[in-house]
């Protein structure tokens, strides 16, 4: 009996320091990242729901360090083989939600910027298709990755809110900071120039959607009966 309770309790801590592991694992230092977009991207919304120099200053910042966030998670757990469950899960859904919540608020700055409601349609639409096929093959033990298409849209949605979102706020610095400039003249290109790029970006995430199903087709097999 001596024996068995010794057996018993040593499997006990056995399994006690396993759990911990796990939890030690699920949180490492990607996977935190990951965690830490997801707080940047409500801070994000915070800020811009306010219209301030300060606000948007911060929250171009904000979004910087989101997109730094979003390199270096992937990168470290490569290079340190600290690939999980959680972050193969997470990472992808905290770039799309950052990336959606980016381009929603800028929808919303009708006063310098001109976004079409179905260019932000257009890209929030996609990624939901595509995490949808994702999920879809894996419950098939298949994993789809992200292609050149994918990685470029990726890119293109992300230097677009680099660029307007700076736009914006060196227009607002220039009118606190009081610079004798042609206002009208800086909004009309603004808005003009946000609106056609939006459409070319919301022509390219559908062009990299078709893509992706074209490539991906087979390993979804749709078309097949359960």
């Amino acid at each position: 009996m001596g024996g068995y309770s010794s057996d018993k309790a040593a499997l006990e801590q056995h399994e006690k320091t396993s759990e911990r592991g796990s939890r030690r694992i699920a949180l490492n230092l990607p996977n935190k990242l990951t965690l830490t977009r997801f707080v940047l991207t409500f801070i994000f919304i915070l800020l811009l729901s306010y219209e301030h120099v300060v606000t948007y200053s911060a929250a171009y910042v904000v979004f910087v360090i989101a997109t730094i966030t979003d390199y270096y998670d992937g990168k470290i757990a490569r290079s340190r083989n600290l690939v999980t469950n959680f972050g193969k899960l997470m990472d992808p859904v905290a770039d799309k939600v950052l990336i959606s919540a980016a381009f929603i608020m800028l929808m919303l700055m009708g006063k310098d910027l001109y976004i079409p409601g179905w260019t932000v349609v257009v890209v929030i639409g996609r990624e939901f298709l595509v995490t949808g096929a994702r999920s879809l093959a894996a419950s098939e033990g298949v994993v789809i990755g992200a292609n050149r298409w994918g990685k470029t849209k990726a890119v293109f949605q992300m230097v677009y809110v680099y660029c307007f979102l700076g736009f914006v706020v060196l227009k607002e610095l220039a009118i606190a900071a009081q610079l004798r400039l042609d206002y009208s003249l800086i909004s009309s290109w603004l808005r003009w120039t946000s609106l056609f790029c939006a459409i070319a970006v919301a022509v390219y995430t559908v062009y990299s959607g078709v893509q992706f199903a074209r490539i991906n087709w087979g390993l979804l097999r749709l078309g097949e009966e359960r």
